[in-house]
């Protein structure tokens, strides 16, 4: 079986950010991002692969026996947008997406340009709702 690519590692959260975010913009976000989600999870940032910054972490096994780790909330600042992973992707959460602002939906992610594009009191509640979701389906670690 595979290994995974997105491990926790001991990399530094703000070395990262600095080196790879390619705007100003982007640090900029990529720090509020950090405050925000830290509040919410209570959790502190930790670089997961070589470029996601996430809070907590779960174990999960799929049906086809693969199984991992995975942070329960994250995100980062890619080139072309920054990668929020705080939607679950379920139909039944699709409601959280509907006053979220200007973005674009991947599978169980959400790209955003800059985080002045989406609004901050409905991405706390997709966060919250994603968090719950985690640890009630797949417990924290």
């Amino acid at each position: 079986m595979a290994k995974n690519k997105t491990e926790y590692t001991s990399e530094s959260v703000v070395e990262f950010i600095e080196a790879f975010a390619n705007t100003e913009q982007k640090k900029k976000d990529s720090f509020e991002l950090i405050r925000l989600m830290t509040d919410l999870s209570g959790f502190e940032p930790k670089m997961w692969g070589p470029s996601i910054i996430g809070f907590g972490n779960y174990h999960y096994t799929y049906a086809s026996g693969h199984e991992g780790d995975a942070p329960i909330i994250g995100f980062s600042p890619r080139k072309s947008a920054i990668s929020l992973y705080v939607y679950t992707g379920l139909e039944a959460h699709a409601y959280l997406l509907e006053n979220l602002g200007k973005f674009k939906k991947g599978k169980a992610c959400i790209y955003i340009k800059k985080l002045s594009d989406i609004h901050q009191d409905q991405l706390k509640q997709l966060i919250k709702e994603t968090i719950t979701y985690s640890t009630t389906t797949y417990g924290e670690h």
